[in-house]
């Protein structure tokens, strides 16, 4: 690959094999990532916490059947006298998609529907809100971040060279929500997040998407202009919404149905001519660049190990299904190129400096300010209360 200074600038995706590092006999996590352990008899930590959790948070029989009309009930109440029931955020993704679509078609929710352009979507992805929404008939709310600001805050956190590079993204969605639902008096939000595909996680110390004094440190200490119009959520903000206001509250319906993403997607294609985006979360173009070039080359990590592993944990895919997948690569030299060009040029980068910066060691989020005591605080007196009250999502 050239630069624009005309230095070659080498993008292979993954430049460095496993070599010898084990791999979970259950799933299809490695050691030698961050957070990551197998214990002595061969299982990781993290596909041992999932079992453990599955129980508690996915019902796909009777027990998630009586959960779900529980749930319709409570919403259609809230919502009597009111022009919506719920909110549904929608990125152009099958979860958020089918979730609308099962909410509206099955049960007979009014929904108000929120997508978050922070300039990456996908041209699959505009088409696949398009169709939903007008088959639907769903009133949808569409927030467009100013994007010179959007640009400014991703730079400065590519320099930052933090883990989490969809941060900004993340964060103006979940600012955005908490104000279209105080907007609208929505009092629920129903987020497509689902165990059956997703119930891996890699423990990490770093500061929740929510925190936006995380955003704003890491923007002073190396963006370039004002911020006027992204939406920086306070911690204050926050808890004057979802605490004192208590908008929205948070539901996860696809853990009350035998959720398969597989089928949904198909359910899908059938009804709304749904197209293809590619691997999950590839509906944002920065975050496709993310999970296959940034983090294979960064941290020699291939997120599919996250996403397949939650498969085998659901029951939903064989371990040795997810190893032959894995002995494909991620991407090739030559589209990690093209995704590369294509992240740079939009931030007007020069690709030789966004090539370094993914070269570049890693910086933990703890060096730059955030309201993370403060959220961990909160945490631990909500796992308190639920332990005392036996409180459970619902």
């Amino acid at each position: 690959m050239i630069s624009a200074a005309g230095d070659k600038v080498d993008l292979n995706p993954i430049t460095t094999p496993l070599g010898n590092a084990a791999i979970c006999n259950f799933c299809v996590m490695t050691e030698g990532v961050e957070g990551v352990s197998i214990g002595p008899d061969g299982q990781c930590n993290c596909c041992k916490d999932a079992l453990a959790r599955m129980p508690s948070e996915w019902w796909p029989g009777a027990e998630g059947e009586r959960r779900m009309a529980a749930l319709v009930a409570q919403l259609k109440e809230e919502g009597q006298g009111k022009r919506y029931d719920a909110l549904v955020g929608l990125s152009g993704g099958i979860d958020s998609a089918y979730l609308a679509h099962l909410m509206a078609t099955r049960y007979g929710l009014r929904l108000l529907a929120v997508h978050v352009d922070a300039g990456w979507n996908s041209e699959p992805a505009v088409h696949n809100i398009e169709k939903l929404v007008r088959a639907l008939d769903l009133d949808l709310v569409t927030e467009v971040i100013e994007w010179g600001e959007v640009r400014d805050v991703q730079r400065a956190f590519l320099r930052a060279n933090v883990l989490n590079q969809d941060f900004p993204q993340d964060h103006a969605f979940f600012a955005t929500l908490l104000r279209v639902a105080r907007q609208y008096d929505v009092r629920s939000f129903l987020s497509g997040v689902n165990f059956s595909s997703e119930n891996l996680h890699i423990p990490h110390d770093g500061p929740s998407s929510t925190d936006g004094k995380h955003v704003r440190a890491v923007h002073k200490a190396l963006g370039e202009q004002p911020l006027k119009s992204y939406p920086i959520m306070t911690m204050a903000e926050y808890l004057w919404t979802t605490r004192v206001r208590g908008l929205p509250s948070r539901y996860r319906p696809l853990d009350f149905v035998d959720y398969d993403k597989e089928a949904a997607r198909r359910e899908l294609e059938a009804h709304y001519a749904w197209r293809d985006y590619g691997p999950k979360h590839s509906e944002s173009r920065f975050t496709k660049f993310y999970q296959e070039v940034y983090l294979p080359r960064k941290l020699r990590f291939d997120k599919r190990r996250l996403f397949y592993s939650s498969l085998i944990v659901a029951g939903q895919m064989m371990r040795d299904e997810a190893l032959a997948e894995l002995s494909t690569p991620i991407t090739t030299a030559r589209q990690a190129e093209r995704d590369t060009r294509f992240v740079a040029k939009k931030l007007e980068m020069d690709p030789s400096e966004l090539a370094s910066l993914i070269d570049a060691p890693t910086m933990p989020h703890d060096t730059f300010d955030s309201d993370k005591r403060m959220s961990d605080r909160m945490m631990r007196l909500r796992s308190a209360l639920r332990r005392v009250t036996g409180w459970v999502r619902r």
